[in-house]
Formats: C-alpha cells, structure tokens, sequence
C-alpha cells in the first residue's frame, strides 16, 4: 500500500470530514476537501477545525514521507479569510527543515480560486519506528 493510501485510509477523523490526500512527495504534500453543509459553523461559514484539519492531513503527508513514524507536536494556525459553502479547499505543505528528529512544515490553505484562507506552521517528532509503505503513491 502507498503512503497516501495508507494515511487516508488511517486518519479516520479526516477521512470522516471527507479530507484526502492527493499528492505526497519527499518534502511536499497536498490535501483536498469541497466545503459541504456539514462544515459550516454558526457563522455560515467553514468551521476553523475542518481547515486545521486538512492542514494537519497534508502535514502528515509530508512528515511521514520519509519512511519513519513521525507525530505532530506542535502546530499553528492563522485565519486569513472564510472559506465558503463549495468551495475546494487546496492545504499544501512543504517541509522547511528535515532534521533528523524534530522536522518542520509549513502548510497554506488555499479555495479553488487561489484565495489563501490559513497558514500554519508544524513541528514533528521522528519516533524510532519504520512506518513502512511501498511507495509514496
């Protein structure tokens, strides 16, 4: 099974909003998800936790890509702009540093149109444990 296989498979919770990985490379991963119903909050608009999530989906992505478990332990998230009822919401990251225990992302979260909504920032712990996959898709 792929990396990108096995991360949307694995991540119920994202898999749940509907959030998936389409593309993972060393160092690079995207993420995609239509803002449905379900994810409006009171305002109207696309609850703040469904962007950080496909955020963190991308992260994964990218932090996993090397073939080692890798766990999230610090992250940050800056709202720019609402994501609307519709729209294609687009999360890329792109690992800044590849340390050997402590690699660092950074993730934007685009619509369909190119509008940037959020950015965040990750910080990942290399455990010791192989996260083995065939290939990364």
């Amino acid at each position: 099974m792929t990396l990108l296989e096995t991360l949307n498979k694995g991540d119920r919770f994202a898999n749940n909003i509907g959030a998936q990985l389409t593309e993972v490379h060393k160092g690079y991963a995207k993420a995609e998800l239509i803002v449905e119903e379900r994810h409006l909050n009171g305002a109207g608009v696309c609850q703040g936790g469904v962007i950080y999530t496909l955020g963190d989906l991308a992260f994964a992505g990218v932090a996993n890509s090397r073939g080692i478990l890798t766990l999230g332990i610090s992250n940050s998230i800056t709202f720019l702009k609402s994501g609307q009822l519709g729209d294609r919401l687009i999360a890329e990251c792109t690992e800044t540093l590849d340390h050997h225990k402590l690699p660092y992302c950074d993730i934007k979260v685009k619509n369909q149109q190119g509008e940037l909504l959020a950015v965040m920032t990750g910080l990942a712990y290399r455990t010791k444990k192989d996260f083995p996959y065939e290939q990364l898709m």
